[in-house]
């Protein structure tokens, strides 16, 4: 099925869910943020949030990092 991940058409498998999805994708859960048609998700619904045709998904990965100063 055909959905849009971070502003590209991709061709994912049927019945994912979202923690599905960022696992094939070798992503961390725990360090993804991720919008589904424009709604934030809770993290402890990544396992039950399907993902559907035509969903407009956002993935945001957490970069850790400081200022530089010491």
């Amino acid at each position: 099925m055909k959905v849009i991940i971070n502003g590209e058409e991709k061709n994912i498998e049927n019945d994912l869910t979202v923690q599905d999805l960022l696992l094939k994708l070798k992503l961390k859960p725990e360090m993804i943020a991720v919008e589904k048609n424009e709604e934030i998700l809770e993290r402890e619904n990544y396992t039950t949030a399907k993902i559907n045709e035509g969903d407009i998904l956002e993935l945001i990965r957490f970069m850790g990092g400081g200022s530089g100063l010491a």
